[in-house]
């Protein structure tokens, strides 16, 4: 071998040996490796900011992200899981330093999770679940079962534990319309005298919930009830009710706790909400991925966390606040 050969030779082992020992270091380290990510940017991917709730989440992850230096970018799927693998694409070509996402949907966000996981972005969930276990840091969620007995409670109290009423439905792809739907019934089980006429999916939408509103007044005229599985879809029966001129005589309950809504409960169109923190979990969640962030770790006991709901009815609403709380 000649002089020029050999010093070739000894560069290219020399450079191996480099690139192999900096492959390792990154093979060795774990998505649990604290300070793993130098980027600056937390996406947040919410569902709808039409409503004010979904307004209110971005709003909230957005204000704590850049209280803590970060710049955050605020997007929304609509419930589409197309359009969220999409942002998921987005957050991972713009190298985000964590996801934060309100799944639109049980089963159909796991592989965009599951994309955003492989690309070592952590991920944390808030408002909804997914159908999986082990792939997000955190799914922070409203304890909806305890916010449904709490609304469903009321519900009797104001119907005087007797009468015909009405249901509608969230979304049936979100574990959330369920689990009110069967916390109201655990509830509302115990009183024979209470008759569920009717159940219809209004999918957590004001103009559904006015029109499936419409279509089972027709049906049933004489219904003394509504209980629905969010706001929006309470408002939108209001409509109808007041339409029809049978508000004065019908009860409904709402769930979220939105300003429109807590309007509505001074109002007295509007028996009680209740209120979902979405503000204190969202801005937990940012708090969350900035612990892991920096040291790898969330503390978290477990990967479901549970925020309790609070009911809102006329004897404390004047203590809400615009951000889905209630003052102290």
């Amino acid at each position: 071998m000649n002089r020029k050969a050999a010093a070739l030779l000894t560069a290219c082992a020399t450079l191996f040996a480099v690139t192999s020992c900096g492959a390792s270091t990154g093979t060795g380290s774990t998505s649990e490796s604290a300070g793993a990510s130098s980027s600056n940017l937390l996406t947040v991917i919410v569902n709808n900011p039409a409503n004010p709730y979904w307004a209110t989440e971005g709003d909230a992850a957005k204000t704590e992200g850049e209280k803590l230096g970060y710049k955050v970018d605020v997007t929304s799927h609509k419930g589409d899981t197309k359009a969220e693998s999409d942002l998921v694409d987005a957050a991972i070509t713009n190298k985000s330093a964590a996801i934060i996402i309100d799944p639109a949907n049980a089963d159909g966000s796991i592989g965009a999770v599951q994309k955003a996981v492989a690309a070592d972005i952590p991920v944390f969930l808030v408002n909804a679940e997914i159908n999986e276990q082990g792939l997000a840091k955190a799914q922070l969620v409203s304890n909806n079962a305890q916010g449904a007995a709490l609304g469903a409670q009321e519900f009797v109290k104001a119907m005087g534990g007797k009468g015909s009423y009405v249901e509608l439905k969230g979304a049936p792809s979100d574990n959330n319309a369920a689990t009110r739907s069967n916390g109201f019934a655990t509830v509302l089980s115990q009183y024979p005298d209470l008759k569920l006429l009717d159940a219809q999916v209004a999918n957590w939408d004001q103009k559904e919930g006015h029109d499936k509103m419409q279509s089972m007044l027709q049906a049933h005229p004489d219904l003394q009830g509504v209980l629905a599985g969010n706001d929006q879809m309470a408002l939108g029966a209001i409509a109808a009710l007041k339409e029809a001129g049978k508000l004065e005589t019908v009860t409904v309950g709402g769930f979220d706790g939105a300003p429109d809504a807590a309007e509505a409960v001074k109002a007295g169109s509007l028996t009680y909400t209740v209120l979902q923190p979405v503000a204190e979990f969202s801005k937990k969640a940012v708090q969350m991925a900035d612990q892991f962030i920096k040291t790898g770790k969330t503390d978290a006991a477990e990967e479901k966390q549970a925020f309790d709901c609070t009911l809102i009815t006329k004897d404390n609403v004047a203590k809400y606040t615009s951000a889905f709380t209630l003052s102290e």
